[in-house]
């Protein structure tokens, strides 16, 4: 490892030749380029239906960061229940995790991350290890140098105070009364993203309680001053919004001490019906293991206990993130992916060849038409008069269907000959007229909510992680637009307004920005083929800025990288990184809409991909190519590397994908 340009100590930008693998891709494969994806194509086509599940879903691991098994660990510790044989799987994962310099990543060959890292090593001492241990001194130094515990995150502390290692009145005040705020006032709950929604509603009540457990060890190692663990800071200026923002929180502070008793009971009953209502039929809350934890955090501390069904159903959901691992290590995923999965799966099958009447791919339609949502959500916040008809991202997610989800659903369902068309048919119209009903009014589209836009929430001291909002993204905006495309709305004036803002935000440089994977090529490979699908051609000029800006950043080994560093150093790492099977399944995905087959850049890009699949079918990819929040949260979707480099191949040997919706 080599210094970056953060002054951290992860990769250092890539030269143009790096590679993912060892693989020597500089030796001419044994046959030509159309016969070596022709038996890529195959190998990977086996692979993907082997591991279909027996019900007709797909899903791949989701990796995040060891911040999720931290914050269990410490989950389990609070309630009372953490055993023995937890911990140490826990600890096994965490430890096999830690970087060289002691400290822990929030991806792949990233940089290490202060709060991370204390919640790693705050788990470890939970699960034993002494703190004189040479990996914890290692960890510990780190994390003094870089400013100790009063640097960390506000979540990172929240999580120490539950334990006294932090001082609840050092940190932003959260007031359940909130929840009362109506929908049309400043910074309420439905002014943030659903994500944030969900964890702030019960973050409430927590604040509200601060509770304390005993501290089972000290923590005066992670602190710069010991005596002084978090020094006061000047207020910045007044007029500034962080000045603003941080005089609100003072006065909430002293507004703490005067509201009625009977108020603040009231806001966190409230609050927790609002919890407890959202609750999904598996135990979880909005699939996602945040909500969740902070969830059941807030009901316990409002004297529901661990027998309560609630309880119990929220205890048992968070026990099936757990992925364990050969070696007896076990890792946590922060969400589950089947529905997004199946569909890129099914996707991926029919462009490759496989009949469109394929029993499994039957099997996989059948599944994904019964996980539609069919009843209203938060989303009905803004949009009260919509019919439901979404889909969801994970397997019980009734509230919070996505937009994104939902549109590669459709484009799923309809490559598949089902034996009722009719009820195909009458689920893509649902479908599609809830994803025209989400447009926001600038013409595009974000993930879960209707113009979730207001600067105010990423203002507040408390928002110091990760988004918290919801606006309209480039490549979720591409796959909607590409769905109506497909539906026979190409020129419907809603999808020419989709198309009018992918064109206006095309960066400089002819690629553009991606919100959910990594980053501006997965935001290229999304909009090329949508905007071809709208009726775009390849002479347009935004077309060819795009293949000149993918040509431009090809790696010498033929492939395509880049480098999670993008989204906070754009200038020296857009497009740039190790190759990686997704991503350059992504760059040829736009190439080949963009009328590219017998380029010398697709023709490279396609035998990297050949020459570097494994025997089984499969590839290699520990880089993390999906994106939760840019540059805060990283995901390595384990299926990436199989469905999108199978979409590419099949579309190079068979041209194309289908483009006909209804009666084409």
């Amino acid at each position: 490892m080599t210094a970056t340009t953060d002054g951290s100590t992860g990769a250092a930008l890539p030269p143009r030749a790096a590679a993912a693998t060892d693989t020597d891709i500089t030796t001419p494969a044994a046959a030509g380029v159309e016969e070596a994806a022709r038996r890529a194509v195959q190998r990977a086509t086996d692979f993907l239906l082997a591991r279909q599940d027996a019900e007709g879903w797909w899903k791949g691991d989701l990796e995040t960061n060891v911040t999720m098994d931290a914050e269990d660990l410490m989950l389990r510790q609070f309630l009372g229940i953490l055993d023995e044989k937890t911990a140490e799987a826990a600890a096994r994962f965490i430890r096999g995790e830690q970087r060289e310099d002691g400290t822990w990543a929030t991806f792949y060959g990233g940089p290490g991350d202060l709060s991370t890292t204390i919640e790693a090593y705050v788990a470890l001492r939970l699960a034993g290890d002494e703190p004189d241990a040479p990996h914890l001194r290692r960890a510990s130094a780190w994390i003094r140098e870089q400013g100790g515990v009063a640097a960390s995150r506000v979540f990172t502390r929240i999580w120490l105070a539950l334990f006294g290692w932090w001082k609840w009145e050092d940190l932003p005040e959260l007031p359940p009364e909130l929840i009362y705020l109506p929908r049309w006032f400043p910074l309420n709950i439905y002014d943030f993203g659903c994500w944030a929604r969900q964890t702030i509603v019960p973050l409430t009540i927590v604040s509200a309680k601060r509770p304390v457990r005993p501290a089972p060890f000290p923590l005066d190692e992670l602190h710069v001053d010991p005596d002084h663990p978090n020094p006061v800071k000047p207020l910045a200026p007044a007029a500034s919004w962080d000045g603003a923002f941080e005089r609100l929180d003072k006065a909430l502070h002293a507004l703490r001490r005067v509201v009625p008793r009977r108020l603040r009971k009231a806001a966190m009953n409230t609050a927790a019906r609002w919890i407890i209502e959202r609750q999904e039929n598996d135990g979880c809350w909005g699939g996602i293991q945040p909500p969740a934890v902070y969830s059941i955090i807030a009901l316990y501390l409002l004297g529901y206990d661990l027998q309560h069904p609630v309880m119990r159903e929220g205890l048992a959901s968070l026990d099936r993130f757990a992925v364990w691992r050969e070696d007896g290590a076990r890792m946590i995923e922060a969400c589950q992916s089947p529905v997004w999965d199946t569909c890129l799966a099914t996707i991926a099958l029919v462009d490759a060849g496989l009949p469109a009447d394929h029993p499994q791919l039957v099997k996989a339609a059948d599944w994904m038409l019964g996980e539609q949502v069919v009843r209203p959500g938060d989303w009905a916040v803004r949009r009260p008069g919509l019919p439901p008809g979404g889909w969801a991202f994970e397997f019980h997610n009734d509230n919070y269907p996505d937009i994104d989800d939902t549109a590669e659903v459709v484009l799923a369902l309809r490559r598949v000959t089902h034996h009722d068309p009719e009820r195909v048919d009458r689920a893509i119209e649902r479908g599609v007229r809830w994803n025209l009903g989400m447009q926001s009014k600038n013409g595009a589209w974000g993930a879960f909510d209707v113009d979730n836009t207001s600067p105010l929430p990423n203002k507040l001291p408390f928002c110091d992680f990760g988004e918290v909002i919801d606006p309209p993204s480039a490549d979720v905006t591409a796959h909607v637009v590409e769905m109506l495309a497909v539906e026979g709305l190409a020129h419907d004036p809603r999808t020419r307004r989709g198309v009018k803002w992918l064109l206006a935000e095309q960066e400089p440089d002819g690629s553009w920005f991606g919100r959910w994977g990594v980053n501006y090529i997965y935001g290229t490979g999304s909009v090329v083929p949508a905007l071809v699908a709208a009726g775009i051609p390849a002479e347009h000029p935004a077309i060819r800025r795009a293949v000149a800006w993918l040509e431009s950043v090809q790696n010498d080994d033929g492939g395509w990288g880049e480098d999670l560093r993008s989204y906070k150093y754009a200038e020296e790492w857009r497009g740039r990184g190790a190759s990686t099977a997704s991503q350059t399944a992504w760059a040829l995905m736009a190439l080949l809409a963009a009328g590219e087959r017998d380029s010398e850049a697709v023709e490279r890009g396609i035998r990297w991909l050949a020459d570097t699949q494994k025997e089984d079918g499969s590839w290699d990819e520990p880089y993390f190519t999906g994106t939760g929040f840019p540059w805060d949260f990283s995901i390595n979707y384990h299926l990436y590397r199989q469905v999108f480099p199978l979409t590419a191949l099949g579309r190079y040997v068979h041209g194309e994908p289908f483009a006909g919706g209804k009666g084409s």
